[in-house]
């Protein structure tokens, strides 16, 4: 290889049309999923825009001008009235996820309706599952997971996402879907979801913060990479269709790890803490949160995410 004077690296780099010729990793909407609350009752959150609640009208009205936009998917996330310790409002055919399924599917037949399948927002613990003598119960948990994902798509969901990192939820969900026809509804497994500290914004958005203890029984340590691809070959031999890394900036090299593993769809959730750094940081004047944020989603592109869930789709529109 010929080096200086007549290898000059910066010769692609003079100009924005150049660069854009010999760009390697590219954003496009099609790669991008917005999550969303609904609640019975709106709450905005001036802050972080992304995390604002909408009522069933509102969210309505958000949907409408995101897909205007040019926004292919949305990931539901739901704030319900009462919670129990059996989180019925996740599975009821009258939930806030599943009235707004049937509100949006005949009114945006293309968009991507996919919803978030735990049990954290609903149970009056804020736990991912059914607590039995002070510890969430593995097994018992699956049945009203699987419960949950098969009313998401009775009304009308096209895509479930289990998070709650209970073991074999994937193939209790996939069996449930099956038996009641749901055989062609992919699944995207929440494969590698880590017990994080990035997870603040969202649990006050959700109302999921657990009344006691933690989640480090359940989700993943923050030291381990060889688990989180254990963690994603089992939700796949159980029938997951893709498999999702959670959070994204801090774990990187999971992502990586798991794109060069199997060849399956690989998702990254963008998470609240990290939109929230960035948001902080804009208004103190600190940097430019537009710059900052195609940097960072370009990052996790460039780690092997082939769809990035993230608050900042809202604003793609006008960057990209």
């Amino acid at each position: 290889m010929s080096s200086f004077p007549v290898t000059r690296l910066r010769r692609f780099r003079r100009t924005a049309a150049l660069r854009g010729l010999v760009r390697e990793t590219r954003l496009s909407l099609d790669q991008f999923v917005l999550p969303l609350f609904v609640a019975s009752e709106p709450l905005a959150n001036e802050a972080l825009p992304g995390l604002a609640r909408h009522d069933l009208d509102g969210l309505l009205r958000e949907v409408d001008a995101r897909a205007a936009d040019g926004v292919r998917a949305v990931m539901l996330f739901g704030v319900p009235e009462a919670k129990d310790e059996e989180a019925s409002g996740a599975w009821e055919d009258d939930g806030i996820v599943q009235q707004a399924l049937r509100a949006l599917r005949p009114r945006f037949p293309e968009l991507v309706l996919t919803t978030d399948v735990c049990l954290c927002e609903y149970t009056s613990h804020g736990h991912c599952g059914v607590v039995v003598d002070g510890e969430v119960h593995n097994d018992r948990s699956l049945e009203l997971l699987a419960r949950t994902a098969v009313s998401h798509l009775e009304a009308g969901a096209d895509v479930v996402a289990p998070s709650d990192m209970m073991d074999g939820r994937v193939a209790a969900i996939r069996e449930a879907l099956d038996d009641h026809g749901f055989e062609s509804a992919p699944i995207l497994a929440y494969s590698a979801k880590y017990a994080s500290a990035f997870y603040g914004p969202f649990r006050e958005a959700a109302d999921s913060t657990p009344a006691f203890g933690d989640r480090r029984g359940y989700q993943m340590d923050p030291a381990n990479l060889r688990e989180a691809l254990r963690e994603c070959e089992l939700d796949l031999d159980e029938g997951a269709d893709a498999v999702m890394i959670k959070p994204a900036l801090p774990y990187l090299d999971v992502i990586r790890a798991a794109r060069e593993a199997f060849d399956v769809p690989v998702a990254a959730f963008n998470v609240s803490g990290e939109y929230a750094m960035v948001k902080a940081a804009a208004r103190a004047g600190w940097l430019d949160e537009q710059a900052a944020a195609l940097e960072t989603l370009t990052a996790i592109r460039r780690a092997g995410a082939d769809l990035i869930v993230s608050y900042w789709t809202r604003d793609l529109p006008g960057w990209i």
